[in-house]
């Protein structure tokens, strides 16, 4: 089996099983088998938790029992982690440490490196570094959950971390479906789900080059330099925008320039992503949502526990654009060359994204009626899902169990990967002859 089928199959499985646990009557409140749109909800939510998205048919926290919550972060964590990791992790226990070639080709299309040398270390130290970042998040939470919650704000603040660490949104705070809304004014939990958000964003490799590097930018690698970049560039700009547009938005009333500063920047920052909010989606602008919707697009890095297009593609796209609007033969990124393999590759999954967003956008409309489903929330839900991030305008648990297996789908997409679930439908060829057709000019623009 191909490593790319390896990689498909081994999220479907993790999907099924959870969505199986979920649909047990104690993993739910009101106990009980269900129906159909019961085993609907289970998957919807197996999938968006797996594939560390966040979109939920129903409330966290009220409808799951500590059972079906334990579940959910479970498959949060496995999600965050890569499932290819957590396969290596067992390997590495069941054999002694060692991996065989297979695996390592795995790992390593998994998390985005391209040497097959140090697979060992680089589980490792993804497995140690998810733990210590999880752990410390979880220690700063609790300083202000132990006093609003009590015994159960431990809890809290673990569930949270990881949620955040692994780009998930979950939460079971927000029993009324609001997330964080409520800690939108406090600066500690904010800024603690940020960097949390930000460090998972970054990708397992960028860790591992500035652990490599000991902290000196000098010596990072270009793709290390590229995503440290591109990834400040959009949380100065989205947070900007969002100070801009969102301006006079009534829900910031009584807000001071520093609430309003921290709001924008959780918003800049929760698009990569993340699924929590401060702010209700649908209390946004025009400018706003629009701005939010382009963001999450974009998504995080390569190898992270975030989705999207991802900040490479979008910068390699960005960078051909200009390049070609100059006249210019190369592509060239700093004092760096990219290949045109690189950009026709980054143009290929761009375009496939937004084939399927726009494609389940229409479908969605088509089966909603119109007074449930406005463009714009379909719009938003739809890029949200093949993003992976989990911000919604309220619209997911008035759907149908259609529309939310077209969301499952797009999750799914989103995780494994639009061109990794290509490669794992190819089917390998014996022998291929080395024809080149004859070229021939097509106008373009």
């Amino acid at each position: 089996m191909s490593v790319w089928r390896y990689l498909v199959l081994g999220y479907l499985i993790m999907i099924l099983a959870g969505a199986l646990l979920l649909t047990l009557p104690f993993a739910k409140q009101d106990g009980g088998w269900g129906g159909w749109e019961e085993f609907v909800d289970a998957l919807f939510t197996a999938t968006s938790a797996t594939c560390v998205t966040g979109l939920t048919p129903v409330v966290t926290g009220t409808h799951w029992t500590i059972f079906g919550q334990v579940v959910i972060i479970c498959l949060i964590q496995i999600g965050g982690l890569g499932f290819t990791t957590l396969v290596s992790i067992l390997f590495m226990a069941v054999r002694g440490g060692g991996l065989g070639l297979y695996e390592r080709t795995a790992m390593i299309q998994s998390v985005g490196g391209n040497k097959l040398q140090g697979v060992k270390t680089l589980v490792k130290r993804i497995l140690i570094g998810t733990l210590l970042f999880e752990f410390v998040g979880a220690l700063l939470l609790m300083i202000r959950f132990i006093p609003d919650f009590g015994p159960m704000g431990i809890y809290y603040s673990f569930y949270h971390s990881v949620s955040a660490f692994c780009n998930a949104g979950f939460d079971v705070i927000g029993l009324r479906g609001q997330s964080l809304v409520d800690y939108a004014r406090d600066p500690l939990v904010s800024l603690v789900i940020c960097t949390l958000i930000i460090i998972g964003g970054l990708g397992f490799c960028v860790w591992g080059d500035v652990v490599d590097c000991k902290g000196n930018p000098r010596k990072f690698c270009f793709y290390t330099r590229l995503a440290l970049i591109g990834t400040g560039v959009l949380l100065v700009a989205g947070t900007a925008l969002f100070m801009i547009f969102e301006r006079d938005n009534l829900f910031y009333a009584g807000y001071t320039f520093g609430e309003k500063l921290l709001c924008s920047f959780f918003n800049a920052t929760t698009a990569r992503t993340a699924g929590y909010f401060t702010t209700p989606p649908e209390q946004l602008s025009n400018s706003g949502s629009l701005l939010m919707i382009i963001l999450m697009f974009i998504g995080a890095c390569s190898g992270s526990t975030g989705g999207g297009v991802k900040v490479s593609t979008f910068v390699v796209i960005l960078t051909g654009m200009v390049s070609v609007m100059r006249g210019k033969r190369d592509i060239t990124i700093g004092k760096r060359r990219i290949e045109q393999g690189t950009l026709s590759q980054a143009l290929a999954i761009f375009s496939a994204y937004l084939v399927l967003t726009i494609t389940a956008t229409l479908l969605i409309n088509a089966i909603e009626p119109d007074e449930v489903a406005s463009f714009t929330a379909v719009m938003f839900e739809t890029v949200s899902a093949i993003g992976t991030v989990g911000l919604t305008m309220a619209l997911t648990p008035m759907l149908s169990w259609v529309s939310e297996l077209i969301l499952v789908l797009l999750m799914y997409l989103g995780r494994v990967g639009v061109l990794t679930f290509a490669l794992a439908l190819k089917r390998p060829r014996k022998s291929e002859a080395a024809v080149r057709r004859p070229a021939d000019t097509v106008f373009i623009g």
